[in-house]
């Protein structure tokens, strides 16, 4: 195998893992919106079942009513914390999908920047030879206009 084509190897196998980990950062991405949505869903329902709340507090509650208003506002927290909890690990998800798509990215890079430079040495390398049989043909034209006939 030769040292371009290994090389080319290796970049491909690169371009593969740095897209891999773009596609698993854009889902762990769109999964943290989800999360986040769904808090904010779970606030906003809080919110507005602590408002009913309190104008039947207002109206007058029966004990038992006072208590499951109660007991479900708990079941709500609970879940506003579980969701808080549940956002905190998609975020650090999130964190380590976006390092690893960095590092994945990096490595192409590295490997891209190689790649660039052995091209640019082999096209100097092709000038170079060009250079070099144009300049002994033109001193071989030279050379038998000089020869007398």
């Amino acid at each position: 195998m030769s040292k371009s084509s290994a090389l080319a190897t290796l970049l491909e196998l690169a371009q593969t893992r740095t897209d891999d980990a773009a596609k698993r950062l854009g889902a762990l991405h769109t999964q943290g919106v989800h999360m986040e949505a769904k808090l904010q869903l779970l606030l906003q329902y809080r919110d507005d079942y602590c408002a009913r709340f309190q104008a039947l507090m207002q109206q007058g509650l029966t004990a038992s009513d006072w208590r499951n208003y109660q007991e479900f506002l708990d079941k709500l927290d609970d879940a506003i914390t579980q969701q808080h909890e549940a956002l905190a690990s998609a975020q650090q998800r999130v964190a380590a999908g976006r390092a690893a798509w960095q590092s994945a990215k990096r490595t192409f890079n590295s490997y891209d920047t190689l790649a660039q430079r052995g091209m640019r040495a082999e096209l100097l390398r092709t000038i170079k030879r060009e250079q070099q049989e144009t300049d002994e043909h033109a001193g071989n034209t030279t050379a038998r206009k000089k020869m007398p006939r």
